[in-house]
Order: C-alpha cells, then sequence, then structure tokens
C-alpha cells in the first residue's frame, strides 16, 4: 500500500518533536527534527522538493513515526541520538571521532603540565581542545622550553633524590628537588596559564618587567632566563603567521564537494592561536551539497564536543524550517554562537588555509583509494579469480600453550579496514593448543548464519596458517555448504620473515609465492597483520580476566557474602581447597548440599 500523506499530515501536531521516516521492512530513511512537526512534515509533500535525492526518498516512505517534545531543545538531542543508533540512509553521516585532546595543569603546590584525553573535571585546569595528539606535545615542547613546568608523574616527582635530564637541557625548573620556591613556580604556571588562553601582550609585558627587577638586583642569571623566555614567545608569534592578537577560540569549518568527494575541514584558533586542522569524509552523501553538510557537520559534531565562541564558515550552513545552526549551538552550548562569514584579513586567511587542506584532503583519498583498487585488482589476477573482490575477511587464532584462545576476524572493505565489522571469538570445548580445531570453530561461527541466508558473504577469505589450519576451515565451510567461498593461506615464510610467505589453497591447487614487492602480497599483509593484532589484542585481554578472577567466583550458589564466609573460615582458596565437605558444611550460609557442590566443583 502507498503512504496516504495526506490523512497523516492531518494527526500531526504543531508541537517540536523528531520525525523518523521509514521504508518497506521497516528500515529507516530519514531522521530529523523540526520545531513544527506539522508544517516541517508537510514541506516534504509539495510539488517542488529541494533536490532529486530528497524526492526519491519520499518516494520510498510506507509510514512515518514521530515523537513530539517538550522543548526544541530536546527534540535537538533525541535527533543526534537517533542518527547516531539508527544511521539512517538519507542522514548525512559524520563517524563519532575521539575525544579530542587537551593540555593539562594540575593542582596542588607543583602542577604538571601534561596530555590529557578524555572528559575534563575539577580536579586540574585543561586547555584546548586540540586537534591532534601532534598539535599538543608540540605546545607542550613549547612551553617546557618557555617556561620550564615538570611533565613528570607524581609517583616519578615525589621519588627524585636528583635532577632529571630534562633539567640538565633546561626544560625542567627542578622542583622535585626543591631547585626553585613554590612562589616562583606559580608565578611561571599562571604566565603559561594566560600564554594558553592567548594573552601574549600581558605575558611579554610581565617578563619584561621580571628581567628588569632581575636587572636591578643585579640577578643576571635570573634575568637571562626572563630574557630567553621572552625570545622564545617572539619566535612563536614570528611562526604563528595565522594567529590571532585577540586571543579568541574560534573554529574554522569549511565544506568542499570536489572530485567525487565532499570533506568538511574543521580548523581550530584556540587562544589565538592556530592549533592546525582536520578533515571529515561524511556517509550518505548522495547528492547533498557543501552546505548541506556544513549544517550536518554542526548538529552531529558540537553535540559531543566543546563549542567556540564563534564559528567562521564557508559556505554558511544550510537552514532548514525551525532547524536554524546557530539555534543548535546555542542549545548546545547555553550561549548564543554566531556563525559568520570571514570579514577580515585574518579571517579571510584562515578559511583559505582550511580550504586548500579540504583539497589536499581529498587528493589524499583518492589517491590512496585509487592505490587500493589497483592492489585488489592485482590480488584478483594473483589468485585468478572471475569475479572482483571487494570484501576479504581474515581470521588468525592467539593462545599462550593453549592458555585463553582467541580467533579473530577482521574485515577489509571499501578499500579499508572495517573495524564495526570485526569480530572475536572466545575458544572452548577443545584440546588445548589445538589450532585447527579452533579455527574450525571460529569459521563455523563466523558463518552460521550466512549459511541461513543472513549477512554478507566474503568475496575472499583469508587464513592466517598452512595447509592444517586451511584445511579446518575449509571443511568448516563445506559443513555449512559455503565451500564455494574463495579461501587462501597465509604460510609465513622461512624464519617468518615479511615477503616469503606462500599461499594455500584449499582445493590441492599448487601454492603460490609471490614477488616480495607484489602489491597483492602487500595487501594481504596488511590484512594479515591487522587480523594477528586484533586476535593479539583480545587473548591478552581474556589472559588478565582469567588470571584476576578467582575460582571462587565461578562457584554455582556462592555469592559475594558467602564467598566472604568462606574465606574468612579457611583464610583463602588454598584452605578452600583443602577442606572437606563437612568442613565446608560447617560455614554460616553453606547448606550440606551446596558444600558438596561445592567440593565437587573445586576436585
Amino acid at each position: 500500500m502507498s503512504f496516504d500523506a495526506k490523512a497523516f499530515l492531518a494527526t500531526l501536531t504543531e508541537l517540536p518533536g523528531v520525525y523518523r521516516m521509514l521504508g518497506d521492512g521497516g528500515s529507516v530513511l530519514y531522521v530529523g527534527k523540526a520545531k513544527n512537526l506539522k508544517k516541517r512534515v508537510s514541506s516534504y509533500f509539495r510539488e517542488n522538493l529541494s533536490s532529486p535525492r530528497i524526492a526519491h526518498m519520499v518516494s520510498q516512505i510506507a509510514r512515518i513515526e514521530t515523537t513530539p517534545t517538550r522543548t526544541e531543545a530536546e527534540a535537538l538531542l533525541l535527533e543526534n541520538n537517533l542518527i547516531k543508533s539508527l544511521s539512517p540512509r538519507y542522514n548525512i553521516l559524520f563517524r563519532d571521532d575521539k575525544s579530542y585532546p587537551y593540555i593539562v595543569l594540575s593542582k596542588g603546590k607543583y602542577p604538571r603540565l601534561g596530555f590529557f584525553r578524555g572528559n575534563p573535571d575539577r580536579r586540574a585546569d585543561y586547555f584546548g581542545p586540540y586537534p591532534s595528539s601532534w598539535a599538543v606535545r608540540d605546545s607542550i615542547q613549547l612551553l617546557q622550553k618557555m617556561f620550564r613546568l615538570r611533565t613528570c608523574e607524581e609517583s616519578v616527582f615525589a621519588n627524585r633524590s636528583r635532577p632529571c635530564l630534562l633539567y640538565q637541557i633546561k626544560r625542567c625548573s627542578g622542583p622535585c628537588v626543591g631547585y626553585i620556591g613554590q612562589d616562583d613556580y606559580a608565578a611561571d604556571v599562571q604566565t603559561a596559564a594566560m600564554f594558553l588562553l592567548g594573552k601574549r601582550q600581558e605575558v611579554t609585558r610581565r617578563l619584561t618587567k621580571a628581567m628588569e627587577d632581575a636587572s636591578g638586583r643585579l640577578a643576571f642569571e635570573q634575568a637571562a632566563i626572563f630574557r630567553d623566555q621572552i625570545q622564545s614567545l617572539h619566535q612563536v608569534q614570528e611562526k604563528q603567521f595565522v594567529s590571532s592578537s585577540k586571543g579568541e577560540d574560534v573554529d574554522i569549518l569549511v565544506a568542499l564537494k570536489e572530485a567525487g568527494q565532499l570533506c568538511v575541514n574543521l580548523a581550530m584558533i584556540r587562544g589565538g592561536r592556530h592549533l592546525g586542522d582536520r578533515p571529515f569524509f561524511p556517509s550518505n552523501v548522495g547528492d547533498s551539497d557543501a552546505a548541506d553538510a556544513s549544517a550536518a557537520f554542526i548538529r552531529q559534531h558540537y553535540a559531543a564536543h566543546p563549542v567556540p565562541m564563534r564559528i567562521l564558515a564557508h559556505p554558511l550552513p544550510a537552514e532548514d524550517e525551525g532547524g536554524g545552526s546557530e539555534a543548535a549551538l546555542a542549545e548546545f552550548a547555553g550561549r548564543a554562537v554566531p556563525i559568520q562569514s570571514p570579514r577580515t584579513v585574518s579571517q579571510r586567511t584562515w578559511v583559505e588555509m582550511a580550504m586548500q587542506n579540504a583539497r589536499l584532503a581529498i587528493l589524499a583519498r583518492n589517491q590512496v583509494s585509487a592505490q587500493q583498487e589497483a592492489r585488489l585488482a592485482a590480488l584478483q589476477e594473483a589468485l585468478q579469480l572471475a569475479e572482483p573482490i571487494l570484501r576479504i575477511e581474515c581470521f588468525d587464532i592467539s593462545h599462550t600453550m593453549g592458555e585463553a584462545t582467541v580467533a579473530s576476524c577482521v574485515v577489509y572493505e571499501g578499500n579499508r579496514m572495517k573495524k564495526s565489522d570485526y569480530r572475536r571469538f572466545n575458544i572452548r570445548d577443545i584440546q588445548p593448543g589445538d589450532d585447527y580445531a579452533a579455527m574450525r570453530q571460529a569459521v563455523s561461527r563466523r558463518y552460521d548464519n550466512l549459511a541461513s541466508g543472513e549477512g554478507r558473504a566474503p568475496d575472499l577469505i583469508l587464513i592466517d596458517g598452512g595447509k592444517g589450519q586451511v584445511a579446518s576451515a575449509f571443511s568448516a565451510l563445506a559443513d555449512l555448504g559455503l565451500s564455494h567461498l574463495p579461501m587462501v593461506g597465509v604460510a609465513k615464510g622461512e624464519e617468518r620473515k615479511a615477503g616469503l610467505e606462500t599461499l594455500i589453497f584449499p582445493e590441492g591447487r599448487e601454492p603460490l609465492q609471490l614477488a616480495p614487492d607484489h602489491s597483492a602480497l602487500h595487501l594481504i599483509q596488511e590484512v594479515r597483520d591487522e587480523a594477528h593484532r586484533f586476535a593479539i589484542t583480545g587473548h591478552r585481554a581474556q589472559r588478565g580476566k582469567a588470571r584476576k578472577t578467582s575460582r571462587l567466583e565461578s562457584l554455582p550458589g556462592v555469592g559475594p557474602a558467602r564467598r566472604k564466609a568462606l574465606i574468612a573460615r579457611f583464610g583463602g582458596l588454598p584452605g578452600v581447597l583443602a577442606a572437606s565437605a563437612e568442613q565446608l558444611a560447617e560455614v554460616p550460609g553453606i547448606s550440606r548440599e551446596l558444600a558438596e557442590n561445592i567440593y565437587s566443583a573445586l576436585h
């Protein structure tokens, strides 16, 4: 049945809220928010729509669900949560990034200068965020040179008996051994904080006055330190040719659609310093333009990250009814956040730099994509496969002497590793150390649903191992009726040297050894190494968990209270192991039946 828009619109409220457009089978096509649900949803069913993409989406609507909210702010937050959780086909989607790094100055008598990533709290002072960890570490090195603040951990600082190398190279003032007083160190911390906040003129005035005072007291060595700090500050100002004397916090947001790619490039100005930028490539772009991408980025990015005082954007974000980007930012920040076009010379310089970096990011992305496609084509030719290779899945097994066996399956698709499709399998019910049985179990569990008609079949399966592992994996596929899927084993070469790998085929075909510089082998190595890394990470986590867990915690019917009573009575696990069932039954809360069950489980 076709969607009856007229009947549905007649039932809509004029309250703010979120709407979800669904296609056949309940698939979510689009999620949006509105100040007025009736007006906003009605706009999709007029004769002239804004783009063919929107028209195509509307033609697929089977039903629309709405969630009215009390305020537009609630609608905005709900919209962002639904976009992240549902990944609708027609929403421009920006991948969630890690939290941005900060520079942190701890509290205490001698605050520590350091790198921080996470959610800032009140236990320290935070400066940033910065677009990359490199930008933070570069700034920390600069602050060490200018203000000589300590960067060592508290445990190291508290146990020093003599200064470290950083003191010797004049990157620390030696507070750990009392080479600087608390008041003087506090003054350096305050000056560094002012520098990070962009108050450079005030910093220069303070340092100049301190240098003159030291000279007047004939403390020429101290005056030389202030002189060096002033010179370092001037050098920084000369290098920061796109800096601002206002000490402002601004984000530069440019969007560019070029060469088949849509890139949003975010540059950060903090305390008047240009800290670098970061490109973002959204998915589900379709025929959306740069202004659409700007609007989507603002809503999704600033819902999770700090909002600056203002944003310089090119082009300005596209606006829809009741969904202005400035209104969204105001909700996130709790204050007005203007979005402006560049006006001054310095602002235009910032935007031009960000635009140039967006072009370079697009060029680099397309070059990488072309290289990966060439590698896939070379792999298809080397393996003599009839169909192009679009998706590769690779398996590896990791354990330590049979302990905590873990299998990994990593996925290569879309010219890159697709981490959202990675899977780990904790291998059980096999003889410890039996890699063949572990591989068979992992492959069976991975493709069990595929045999039932669910999931995406890979174009190539890689097995990290030789003939035995390949035979076990192929046997598992055959049992599932999937023996038609191409499979190749990657056997390590002599002395496990990279470039000497041998490719093993399950159907009895002669093994193949590619040249060390063959592009197809490089791709195989990349995917195989990622599977190995993912397996080892999982194995180490399982092994660590097993070694931290007491056998008492796995006993049936024994909770925290009974476990505490057993330990108090017998002094720990060795005592419990040495106790008889009769002795266990004497513990308060342990019945005769439970005591026998505990004894049987431990022996």
